[in-house]
């Protein structure tokens, strides 16, 4: 007798498209009517159509007024709902990790006035840096700006930036890139010379990392996540520097920080905005 996962495997792609249509039509309906939410969106890599079979579903609620993530939870769905601010507060305000029909669905609360006043900041180059969960350089109050630009509205409306701001593009690579030199410096300064390997290697993926927002942001490349940056930034050798570290050589620690620069530097004169 076939499996539940074979006959998913072996279901026709049409009728899986038509399947996982259905099913999102249902997801976002009954998000939408929670109180207080004004649109719905999606996300993540099925928002890019990047997505996998066994992918998850990232939906935004954009709320305005006095949203209550009980109101969520009595649908009934299996999972944690977390109160606002409970995945660390700033712009990434909490969310839900939820099963819907077997599928893994992941909710973010995004406030609407929040939303506006971030988006404001982008179009005159402000932006700070927080710390969440999970990302090794932290994430940059403008990635509520970039999912307004890349999710899909399900329902509802929410506001949307006409380009990439020309004033972001420039302050985004400068402190993001300024930062990566920075974490380099002191770590040569301090941790190479002792050959503190530990240290060093996470330095140099923070200050990856940090180069990998340089990049997109002087190309006016909207970014939501730490996924694939490295990829998209040139950075993938950064790699090969890491395991260098293996090298019984005492100059091991030194050589990585030299040669992690030197990458790091190449991908941000290849953005074109470096004299």
């Amino acid at each position: 007798m076939p499996t539940d996962d074979q006959d998913s495997a072996d279901q026709n792609p049409l009728d899986r498209t038509l399947s996982d249509q259905a099913f999102l039509d249902r997801l976002a309906d009954r998000l939408a009517d929670l109180p207080a939410v004004r649109a719905v969106a999606l996300g993540g890599s099925r928002a890019q159509h990047t997505h996998r079979p066994d992918s998850d579903w990232d939906l935004a609620v954009y709320y305005r007024g006095a949203f209550d993530p009980a109101d969520l939870r009595a649908v009934g769905w299996a999972g944690e709902v977390s109160e606002i601010g409970g995945w660390g507060g700033g712009v990434f305000n909490g969310g839900a990790r939820l099963t819907v029909e077997g599928r893994r669905v992941d909710v973010h609360y995004r406030e609407l006035d929040a939303v506006e006043h971030e988006l404001a900041e982008a179009e005159e180059g402000r932006f700070r840096v927080e710390p969440l969960m999970f990302h090794l350089a932290g994430i940059p109050s403008y990635i509520v700006v970039a999912e307004l630009a890349i999710n899909e509205v399900l329902r509802g409306r929410i506001p949307r930036p006409p380009a990439y701001p020309e004033r972001l593009r420039y302050t985004a690579r400068e402190r993001w890139y300024g930062t990566a030199r920075a974490t380099l410096a002191y770590t040569r300064a301090n941790h190479a010379p002792q050959d503190r390997r530990t240290e060093v290697a996470g330095a140099i993926a923070v200050a990856a990392m940090q180069t990998g927002h340089a990049v997109p942001a002087a190309k006016g490349e909207w970014v939501t996540n730490e996924k694939r940056l490295l990829e998209r930034a040139g950075l993938r050798g950064v790699d090969d520097i890491i395991a260098s570290l293996g090298d019984p050589s005492e100059l091991a620690s030194v050589r990585a920080v030299d040669d992690a620069e030197l990458l790091f530097g190449v991908a941000d004169r290849n953005t074109g905005t470096r004299k």
